[in-house]
């Protein structure tokens, strides 16, 4: 292989596929690793799939199976290995110890090799000693379960995902989205996350601390709702916006506006336009040159002193060092339930 076929080889991203694998979380990975491409037109992954035996066919919680034409010795090629969730871990989950034959295929990875589960993927990382004196995260039905299972872990069930540097894991189902977003994100930056976002027709960022479980009622259909008002909000966050502005395009008191966004949401307003302005910031200062203070009036922050304090507040470091990170590639962003950077 010449020079220039290093430069130019895609990450590789392998596949874990264990029996009971759910295929939704078997597939997402292929779904947002297999879109993005450099400006050649080139695939920046490659995705493979593999199984702990030689080629056949692997089980599934469906009423099909799959056929893996990869064998555990894939493992030794990854760049990133995903664990997808599995509903027969067997000893994994009910005593915290892997299987000879799982043992056996994990040896497999080099080190150095990043890391990533989805849902339950995160017993196998568990089992194996990856995760000790390291924060974790599972689908919170399965969180304290995990933490009494592995003590050495800090399990935090309340977020969708926590990227701590060469180790991630996300909570369940949708949340692997978000978390393989994430990674394209710190990879290759928020415009090619956010072009794999809209092509799988989901929100492009969701932060890894929200709440992955919040219950809440749902909203009445039959009242009026607030996509009006956010979509407004959206097109001005470089304006001051006022909550009555809000909820004057919705045609409703203060009082009721309030209710509703946070019924649909999670949040105030105000939380959700700072929110916003904390994207718009980040993504201006990765994919353009202007200024920090003109970022801050385009973003809506006004000043950029207001600006710093709430991405401090948010990612845990400054515009001028966030976009140093992005425009090196050099750093890692990690992300653990406040955004915390290394």
């Amino acid at each position: 292989m010449s020079r220039d076929d290093r430069d130019v080889r895609p990450h590789r991203v392998v596949v874990l596929a264990l029996d009971g694998l759910l295929p939704f979380e078997l597939g997402i990975p292929h779904r947002i690793f297999g879109r993005p491409t450099d400006a050649e037109g080139r695939h920046l992954y490659e995705v493979v799939t593999c199984s702990i035996r030689p080629p056949g066919p692997v089980r599934t919680d469906a009423d099909f199976a799959i056929m893996v034409e990869h064998g555990p010795e894939t493992l030794a090629t990854a760049d990133t290995v995903v664990v997808p969730a599995s509903y027969e871990l067997g000893p994994v989950f009910e005593q915290g110890v892997l299987t000879d034959e799982l043992a056996a295929a994990l040896a497999h990875i080099r080190p150095g090799t990043r890391l990533t589960s989805i849902c339950t993927g995160v017993y196998v990382l568990a089992a194996a000693g990856l995760l000790d004196g390291r924060p974790a995260t599972t689908h919170w039905a399965d969180a304290a379960r995990l933490q009494q299972l592995f003590p050495k872990i800090d399990v935090d069930p309340d977020v969708l995902f926590i990227d701590d540097g060469d180790v991630l894991t996300s909570a369940g189902v949708a949340a692997g989205i978000d978390l393989c977003l994430h990674i394209v994100r710190r990879d290759h930056g928020t415009a090619v996350a956010n072009d794999v976002a809209r092509r799988t027709v989901v929100p492009p960022h969701r932060d890894g601390g929200q709440a992955q479980y919040i219950e809440r009622p749902v909203p009445d259909p039959q009242q009026a709702g607030t996509t009006t008002a956010r979509a407004w909000a959206l097109g001005r966050l470089h304006e001051p916006i006022q909550l009555r502005d809000m909820a004057a395009q919705e045609s409703l008191s203060v009082r009721t506006f309030t209710r509703r966004f946070r019924e649909e949401t999670g949040v105030s307003p105000g939380q959700w336009l700072t929110q916003q302005r904390v994207e718009r910031a980040r993504h201006l200062l990765e994919s353009s040159d202007r200024s920090v203070d003109q970022v801050a009036r385009d973003s809506g922050f006004g000043t950029a002193q207001s600006m710093r304090q709430h991405l401090q507040a948010a990612l845990g470091v400054t515009p001028t060092a966030y976009r140093r990170t992005f425009r090196t590639g050099g750093d890692r962003e990690r992300t653990d339930g406040v955004g915390t950077p290394t």
